[in-house]
């Protein structure tokens, strides 16, 4: 019983709006958000972390938050990579919550939905019509989203009905090859797009022997053993093309509220930790997504299209 509680509640605490319209609410113009600078980040972690040597944090970005006059502060604590921490910070400057804006309303995702309905172009396996979409924004650099893929497949898998949207997410300063990868990946997608799933799932499997003086070499290998001529891959990943349409997914991203990978949405309901949850309860996450939309579809509602 406490295990199931603390998955809902993990459940709950992952999920988030999409950023509004900038500028506007429904009751009009608001006024722009002052942004705190670095420096006034820095100097507040100073003053609420300095008495530990050890703990250290570095700033992610700093931007409008999807909640109308505040801004969202990203930042990494601890070792190694750290932990991701978010902080909403008061249009005055003098106030900070911690955490993440949940969404609220009678339907919580439509929003999230209407907007990856729409705009998730990315490489996809399963019926366009399926009543439930899984949208994953991923780093091929990075480990947890390396850990998160079989589970993925596992739930595809079990799930039948499910379909699923990668989206490249690499976070760039942490994982200095993972553009390149995505590049790469985008260009046998367009190619061969059967072969796209697998290359991916080459390149976590290769992730450890892969840095970023090999990532030239090691990566047209892959694509070759994909039945592709790996230097026709590699000179279509140094193209334009390529590069905007994994910009346009980080992009879209950031505008969802991805901050780290691997982040999910199931028909517009966001789960940033995935192997952090017991599989059944993902599993009856999803089901019951997929439910809800075919239950809306039998009574006509326009609001629930997956």
């Amino acid at each position: 019983m406490r295990r199931a509680l603390c998955a809902v509640l993990m459940l709950v605490l992952s999920a988030t709006s999409t950023l509004a319209q900038k500028g506007f609410t429904k009751d009009g113009p608001v006024t722009p958000v002052l942004l705190p600078s670095s420096d006034t980040v820095d100097a507040y972690m100073h003053h609420m972390l300095g008495y530990d040597p050890n703990v250290k944090w570095s700033i992610v970005s700093i931007s409008e938050s999807e909640v109308p006059g505040m801004a969202l502060v990203v930042m990494r604590v601890g070792e190694g990579e750290g932990r991701l921490t978010q902080l909403y910070v008061s249009a005055d400057q003098k106030h900070a919550i911690m955490g993440e804006a949940l969404p609220f309303g009678a339907d919580p995702f439509a929003e999230a939905r209407k907007r990856l309905n729409a705009e998730a172009q990315g490489p996809s396996i399963g019926a366009p019509d399926a009543p439930v979409t899984i949208v994953e924004f991923s780093d091929l650099e990075c480990p947890h989203c390396r850990a998160a893929q079989p589970v993925i497949d596992r739930l595809l898998a079990d799930v039948p009905s499910a379909r699923l949207v990668f989206e490249h997410f690499p976070l760039e300063a942490f994982h200095p090859w993972a553009f390149k990868a995505a590049t790469y990946a985008q260009c046998v997608a367009a190619r061969k797009p059967r072969a796209f799933w697998s290359f991916i799932r080459s390149i976590y499997e290769n992730q450890l022997d892969i840095n970023q003086s090999n990532a030239d070499a090691k990566l047209p290998e892959l694509a070759s053993a994909q039945g592709l001529k790996g230097e026709e891959i590699s000179g279509c990943a140094a193209t334009n093309a390529p590069k905007a349409e994994v910009g346009a997914a980080m992009r879209l991203g950031k505008s969802m509220g991805v901050t780290g990978t691997p982040t999910v949405f199931v028909n517009g309901r966001k789960i940033a930790g995935v192997t952090q949850l017991p599989y059944d309860t993902l599993k009856r996450l999803v089901e019951f997504e997929a439910a809800e939309a075919q239950k809306a579809q039998a009574t006509g509602d326009p609001g629930r299209k997956p």
